[in-house]
């Protein structure tokens, strides 16, 4: 059976200009990789209401499941909730629920609820919340949406309380073998076992450091005896340069 697939948007002007790093696509990598869902597209855009709302009605349509990263924090760039919203055609208001578990939040800090921490409040109609346990700001769903905070730590809290609810496949398993030969000399028989094995993701990843040149082959699949036999085969192709 195929495995149920995702997507991930990852939104903010911080990210494309380069001020910050992202280190969510990583994080969701590794937790759908464990739960049998395959990853299978990235996008980052810009705090663009249109292509936010656009990126978001192709990649659900698309995938199983989509994650999207920043955009709901209390400034004005903070668009995400309004383009979801507009994504699904729905209304946008500050919600009880979510104000009420802001309020509680800032008043035992000593800490006004004012507008702007009120925007985190705001969420589309017949979103569910999502526990946010690091700042109390919830993320939300909506369809096979999740909609979750950027900061790091907040988001891999959000993405912890989003996976039990999520139906998986079988995880994958992966073996990486290097080869000390460069990526030209490991292509063409690489390639035929690639060929032959179409069930498999095998790659091939180069290196180049003191102790020379070299590639390291990964093979990925859900099947772990087949991974296990692919790769037995490949240190048998590329014997006596297998590191």
């Amino acid at each position: 059976m195929t495995n149920p697939t995702a997507a991930m948007l990852v939104i903010g002007d911080e990210i494309l200009s380069g001020r910050t790093r992202d280190a969510n696509m990583y994080h969701l990598a590794g937790e759908m990789t464990k739960l049998g869902i395959d990853l299978k597209e990235v996008r980052v855009v810009s705090d663009d209401a249109d292509a936010i709302v656009e990126a978001v009605n192709t990649l659900r349509a698309r995938f199983d499941t989509v994650f999207t990263s920043g955009g709901i924090g209390p400034t004005h760039d903070d668009i995400t909730a309004d383009c979801i919203a507009a994504a699904f055609g729905v209304a946008i208001d500050v919600r009880e629920d979510a104000r009420a578990l802001l309020a509680a939040n800032y008043a035992s800090r000593g800490i006004e609820l004012n507008e702007a921490r009120l925007r985190m409040a705001r969420i589309p109609d017949g979103a569910t919340l999502i526990e946010n346990p690091v700042s109390t700001a919830p993320g939300f769903t909506l369809g096979n949406v999740h909609v979750m905070a950027g900061v790091p730590s907040i988001f891999q809290a959000m993405v912890a309380s989003v996976v039990p609810t999520l139906t998986g496949g079988a995880p994958l398993i992966s073996e990486t073998i290097r080869v000390d030969r460069p990526e030209g000399d490991v292509a063409g028989p690489l390639a035929d076992v690639a060929s032959a094995n179409p069930s498999l993701s095998i790659g091939s990843y180069p290196f180049n450091n003191a102790s020379g040149m070299g590639s390291n082959i990964v093979i990925r699949g859900s099947d772990g005896d087949l991974v296990a036999q692919v790769a037995t085969e490949l240190r048998g192709v590329f014997a006596g340069f297998v590191g």
